[in-house]
């Protein structure tokens, strides 16, 4: 599965796609106040990447055994030191109502911690390879 992101930003304007496989999906994140860069800063978007990934990966894992899942409520909260800092601290907090036996639903959410593609990232680390720069001057 290949994963990209794209993000585009001038005065007064941001735009930001994501795609899987070249299946591409617009976000509307709104430009900055000032209209310089984006509303909404990286760590946010971290820190929705892995809710988004516990959630979707919760439904998943829940079909396969089988359990009728209806409402999943994630929220991930962490520290930033300052500028140049690695988060720190982050926790999952995660509500799941489903049709299925209380211990189930529990085996299921631990289950689907140990198993999330974006918290598996994040745990192990990654290298991050600047691999292309371009200037034009105007």
């Amino acid at each position: 599965m290949q994963i990209t992101a794209h993000v585009e930003n001038w005065r007064r304007h941001h735009a930001a796609t994501v795609a899987t496989n070249g299946q591409e999906h617009a976000l509307a994140i709104a430009p900055r106040v000032d209209g310089v860069g984006s509303s909404v800063n990286g760590g946010e978007l971290l820190f929705l990447a892995l809710a988004t990934c516990y959630c979707n990966d919760l439904y998943r894992e829940a079909r396969k055994r089988g359990i009728d899942v209806a409402r999943v409520q994630v929220e991930v909260a962490g520290d930033f030191a300052g500028e140049g800092c690695a988060a720190s601290n982050i926790r999952l907090r995660a509500v799941v109502d489903a049709a299925a036996p209380r211990e189930d639903i529990l085996a299921l959410m631990r289950r689907t911690d140990t198993i999330a593609e974006i918290q598996a990232t994040v745990r192990q680390g990654v290298s991050v390879v600047l691999e292309h720069c371009e200037a034009n001057a105007i």
